[in-house]
């Protein structure tokens, strides 16, 4: 499938001069932003800038230049009987719990132990779904009673990962996008659970969006920043119809970033989001 940015040159070049308010209309289609947008076609527009593969390449340097270091990486394996704890969050059929277990395989291929648990309780398919991919993954699980407190079962799945010697403990919690003030209630109650064994717990905090969603993926972030402490972005489904433009708008308005990139069905499509790879193969 041609890119994004194949298709817009493969346009441009059929015609005979710039329509610069199409060219606009096809960048903010793609999620990227507007006022990104409005401000890049400006900068091209005072160049007059004809040539269409010049055109391109400057958007490409100018969307590059939206992540400026620092950027997030990917924590490190806990040490002396302390795991990483990960915090999973997201909305509902954004991937959270499928990237929950591609995640959990991804540091398990390299080298480390890992847990997950299953703390979306009060959605029963969730845990199914994590213990179907658990089962699959031969990867350790914890799971709550139906309906339990979502801080205790992470709770006892931290006691459980300290005494099992784990690396890495990946929370699957906060399913779900209600009223603001009961969503930061239970994830201030699950990082002060989770503080209890380990001061320093929960290490990291993942806002898995949906690339399909769009502008609605900028939405999410937005209140989940509200609730919470988000410290980057897992952006799924980027071999839908989504654009993955949204990246660039959540990093313009919110400051977030993404960590990975969600790339297919399968368990091994997960990969570490790199700005100039990320931008050449926008959709």
């Amino acid at each position: 499938m041609a890119n994004f940015f194949n298709k817009l040159i493969d346009k441009l070049l059929g015609e005979p001069q710039i329509d610069w308010d199409a060219l606009e209309a096809d960048l903010i289609s793609a999620d990227i932003g507007a006022a990104r947008v409005i401000h890049m076609l400006e900068n091209l527009r005072d160049r007059d800038e004809q040539d269409a593969c010049e055109i391109v390449d400057f958007i490409k340097n100018r969307l590059a230049e939206a992540f400026t270091p620092p950027l997030p990486s990917l924590p490190e394996p806990g040490q002396a009987g302390k795991p990483c704890v990960i915090l999973l969050v997201g909305v509902n059929g954004a991937g959270k719990t499928t990237t929950a277990a591609k995640l959990a395989n991804f540091f398990r291929q390299r080298g480390s132990r890992v847990l997950l648990a299953a703390a979306d309780t009060f959605r029963a398919a969730a845990v199914e779904q994590l213990e179907h991919w658990a089962a699959k993954l031969k990867i350790d699980l914890h799971k709550g009673l139906p309906n339990q407190d979502p801080s205790s079962v992470c709770y006892e799945a931290h006691q459980r990962a300290i005494r099992e010697g784990m690396d890495y403990l990946i929370c699957d919690t906060a399913g779900r996008l209600h009223t603001r003030h009961n969503l930061m209630e239970e994830l201030s109650k699950i990082r002060r659970t989770l503080s209890k064994q380990d001061p320093s717990a929960p290490h990291v905090c993942y806002l898995v969006v949906d690339a399909t969603t769009g502008s609605n993926a900028m939405l999410q972030a937005r209140e989940f920043q509200k609730a919470t402490q988000v410290d980057a972005l897992i952006i799924t489904k980027l071999d839908g119809s989504g654009k993955g433009g949204v990246a660039i708008a959540i990093r313009d308005k919110l400051g977030i970033s993404p960590v990975l990139l969600g790339t297919g069905e399968g368990v091994n499509d997960l990969r570490p989001f790199e700005v100039r790879a990320y931008i050449n193969t926008l959709l």
